[in-house]
């Protein structure tokens, strides 16, 4: 088995969902009897198809998984973690505006993870390089997260 990370990281809006928690939709968020969920203005919201088994796959592997996102939208978006039922894959979470270097010092302290062992996957390429001065194998996710961006991040993790 290849070389894994000991704590992998991600980024919410346009990482595991489709949108900006903070401006694109509008909270509060609802999920009806059969599973759709959907903000206040009735529009119906979901994260990109493959992030359950992205989480899936690195809670089969014993990786433990973080979220850390910049949204002025905090509630929101641990209530969309809820909705989806994505929380549960969560071990960390640090959700809240400023930037990306404090999450990582954050979660570095709370898991005791050194900064060398983390892999963080984000859309934004400012957080990328910020966080990648840290020392973290950083992956920009260009369209979503799925299994085929997982994968060439676990391996550029094993390779460096």
């Amino acid at each position: 088995m290849a070389r894994l990370p000991q704590l992998v990281v991600f980024d919410l809006d346009y990482t595991l969902w489709p949108f900006w928690v903070d401006t694109h939709v509008t909270p509060p968020f609802h999920r009806s009897r059969d599973g759709v969920v959907s903000d206040s203005g009735g529009k119906t919201i979901r994260p990109y198809p493959d992030v359950p088994a992205v989480l899936d796959h690195l809670q089969g592997l014993g990786v433990p998984i973080a979220a850390a996102s910049r949204t002025g939208e905090i509630r929101g978006a641990n209530q969309l973690l809820d909705l989806f039922n994505l929380s549960r894959y969560f071990a960390y979470k640090e959700i809240y505006p400023g930037c990306k270097i404090t999450h990582f010092e954050r979660l570095q302290a709370k898991s005791r993870v050194p900064l060398s062992q983390m892999i963080f996957f984000d859309d934004e390429k400012r957080n990328i390089v910020d966080v990648g001065k840290l020392g973290v194998t950083c992956v920009h996710v260009r369209s979503g997260m799925n299994l085929h961006v997982l994968a060439e991040g676990l391996e550029r993790f094993a390779k460096a």
